[in-house]
């Protein structure tokens, strides 16, 4: 591969697994992001380096020094790896259009797992099993809804990120309320911005399955179990184990995305618990834990961009799904958080699982497993890593002093 290709968010984990495949393949990689000791920045597979204004504060400013960067650079692929961005980018991909390629779904496919309420009807339009779920846009609705779905609950932001105007993209997280008090809180702080989902809460292991597709036809899959979310209530997985591809999963997935024509990379998320599978998203952007399926042995990055920048393959085969199993990986960022909300212990939560404290000790200690690996930590690419290190260093200060 002997393309240009501009990866953005190049502080973030998958970013940085992103620029190393890329660059392992023969690919030109400029690191871009907003902040200025990102860590994809130190990257020995990195050739360039490029700093744009902040995407939430500045959404203009990002987009055209973006194409400053494509005009001036000769920049092949865009590579958008966050939330934001990728948003931006979606609404902006006209002004890209003659100039260079996205590595964007189609706007309507992406607009549908936007809107998490969109999804959840795709998901039951197709027999995909999902948890109970309303929307609710005050605080009346949500005590209605909540007492028919049982305590505890979650409170899902119809979209992750929006943007209410051109000057400001806003990101919204998940949150979760175990009694009344709790939902009225975080249902006022949203009343009259965003519509919530109101969803019940669905104890079981976190697993996603992982895609490259071209208009709904999968070329590579793979699949992960998350060992540790932050919060440790439910969120992103700051620790995770690969697994072989249950059957069920993947159909449900290919489903779901060959419905959409998805072309590009996404990861379906579900729940398994007593009752079965049931799917919590579809995350339409590079996801964070991109880079245990690159360890792992199914080289996204390089798949992809050959993708946008050649075309899907010719023959037409059964998708690459061969990998190794029990490979670890972890956000040493989110996991230095996991142990410390696992020592803090329940801190009054009563119905939400929390681990045991016992569990975070173990945790800290399996740290200094050589077994177990690290999404930035590299002998092969060691500067990003220490880069990594420095911001938890100082970020740990902050708090100390705080």
């Amino acid at each position: 591969m002997s393309r240009r290709v501009l990866v953005t968010d190049a502080r973030r984990g998958a970013a940085v697994a992103m620029i190393r495949s890329l660059g392992r393949s023969g690919a030109e990689v400029i690191a871009a992001d907003s902040e200025a000791r990102s860590a994809g920045f130190y990257s020995r597979h990195a050739t360039d380096r490029l700093r744009y204004p902040s995407p939430r504060t500045d959404p203009e400013g990002a987009v055209r020094t973006l194409l400053r960067a494509v005009e001036q650079r000769g920049v092949d692929l865009i590579v958008p790896c966050g939330d934001e961005l990728t948003l931006l980018l979606s609404e902006e991909r006209e002004r890209f259009a003659d100039t260079c390629a996205l590595a964007l779904p189609d706007r309507d496919s992406y607009s549908t797992t936007q809107d998490k309420l969109a999804t959840i009807e795709l998901a039951r339009e197709h027999d995909v099993p999902v948890p109970g779920t309303t929307v609710v846009s005050s605080v009346d609705e949500a005590r209605d809804a909540a007492r028919s779905l049982g305590w505890p609950v979650v409170l899902k932001p119809r979209a992750s990120s929006s943007r209410p105007g051109t000057d400001v993209v806003e990101h919204h997280e998940v949150t979760y309320a175990e009694d009344a008090a709790s939902l009225d809180a975080e249902v006022a702080r949203a009343e009259g911005r965003y519509d919530i989902l109101l969803q019940e809460y669905y104890r079981g292991e976190g697993h996603g399955v992982e895609l490259l597709l071209h208009r709904g036809r999968p070329l590579a899959a793979f699949q992960h179990r998350r060992l540790h979310e932050v919060p440790i209530t439910g969120g992103a997985s700051s620790f995770r184990e690969s697994v072989g591809l249950d059957p069920t999963l993947y159909a449900y997935s290919t489903r779901l995305l060959a419905a959409l024509e998805w072309t590009g990379l996404a990861m379906v998320e579900f729940k398994v618990g007593k009752d079965g599978p049931k799917l919590m998203e579809i995350n339409g952007r590079v996801w964070g834990s991109l880079p245990l399926a690159v360890k792992s042995g199914v080289d996204f990055p390089a798949r992809m961009a050959e993708l946008y920048l050649a075309g899907p393959p010719k023959n037409g085969g059964a998708p690459a799904t061969a990998y190794r199993l029990g490979v670890r990986s972890r956000n040493l960022d989110l996991e230095v958080v996991w142990i410390a909300s696992t020592l803090r212990g329940r801190q009054g939560r009563r119905l939400v699982f929390v681990p045991r404290r016992r569990e975070g000790f173990e945790a800290a200690i399996r740290l200094l497993n050589p077994k177990d690996g690290f999404d930035i930590l590299s002998r092969e690419d060691p500067r990003p890593g220490m880069a990594e290190l420095a911001g938890i260093v100082a970020k740990l200060r902050r708090k100390a002093r705080r």
